[in-house]
C-alpha cells in the first residue's frame, strides 16, 4: 500500500526547503566565492559539518536547541501555543539546516568559476554591482545554482535520521516517505516498502537527470 500522505508531506518539505535555501545559497555562496576574509575557512568548515556529522548527532542538538526548555522552543510556544519539536515546522527548520552545504557549495563553486577579470570588465563598462550580478554572474552560475537546488530536494526526500529525531513519525505531520518505508519494514510489509522505495528512487533520478539537462543547456547559452 502506498502512503500518499507521506509522499505529499515529503514533496512539500522538499519544495519549501529549496525555496528557503535558494536565496540563502545565492547570498552566502557568492560572498564566500568573492570574499578574502581571513575567517573564511572556518565558515566553510562550519557549513560542511552537516555532511560529516552523524544525523543522530545533528538531530540530538536540534532536539535540545528547539525543545520547550530552550529559548527558541519557549519563544515558539509563547507565540504559537505548540512546541516546535515534533511538528512540521520543526522538521522544516532541521531540513534547512542539514541541507545548507548541498545548496551553498555548488553555488559557491559556480561563482568561483567566474573570473575576477570579467567582473572588473563589467565595472569598467559602468555596470553596477547588482547589474553585474543579474546580467552576467547569474546566467553563468546558473548550472551550479540548479545543481544545488536539485541536491537539496533529493536529499530532503531521503533524509531519515534528523527527521526522525526532531519530528518523530507522526502521520500527516512529520512522517515522510523515508520514515514510512522504515515503518513498513518494521511491520514486515516488504511489498509496500519496496513500492515506496522504488517511487522515491524514481523521483530522485528524475530530479537529478533534469538538473543535468538544464545545466547543460545553461552552459551552452552562457
Amino acid at each position: 500500500m502506498m502512503d500518499w500522505q507521506a509522499l505529499r508531506l515529503s514533496l512539500l518539505l522538499g519544495v519549501l526547503t529549496v525555496v528557503i535555501l535558494a536565496p540563502i545559497a545565492l547570498v552566502v555562496g557568492r560572498w564566500l566565492a568573492t570574499t578574502r576574509l581571513r575567517g573564511r575557512a572556518a565558515i566553510e568548515a562550519a557549513l560542511t559539518l552537516p555532511l560529516v556529522l552523524p544525523p543522530t548527532v545533528i538531530g540530538f542538538y536540534l532536539l535540545v536547541g528547539l525543545g520547550p526548555e530552550s529559548p527558541v522552543g519557549h519563544g515558539w510556544i509563547s507565540m504559537f501555543g505548540q512546541p516546535l519539536v515534533f511538528s512540521f515546522e520543526g522538521v522544516l527548520f532541521a531540513s534547512v539546516l542539514v541541507n545548507l552545504p548541498f545548496a551553498v557549495q555548488p553555488t559557491q563553486r559556480a561563482f568561483e568559476a567566474i573570473g575576477q577579470d570579467l567582473r572588473d570588465a563589467a565595472a569598467t563598462c559602468g555596470h553596477s554591482l547588482w547589474r553585474t550580478i543579474w546580467r552576467i554572474e547569474l546566467p553563468l552560475a546558473w548550472p551550479g545554482i540548479v545543481t544545488g537546488a536539485v541536491l537539496v530536494f533529493a536529499h530532503t526526500l531521503g533524509e531519515f535520521g534528523v527527521v526522525l529525531m526532531v519530528g518523530g513519525s507522526i502521520p500527516g505531520e512529520t512522517r515522510t516517505l523515508a520514515l514510512s518505508i522504515y515503518d513498513r519494514v518494521q511491520a514486515f510489509d516488504n511489498a509496500s516498502a519496496a513500492r515506496m522505495a522504488a517511487l522515491l528512487m524514481a523521483i530522485s533520478l528524475i530530479a537529478v537527470t533534469a538538473s543535468f539537462v538544464l545545466g547543460g543547456r545553461s552552459r551552452k547559452r552562457a
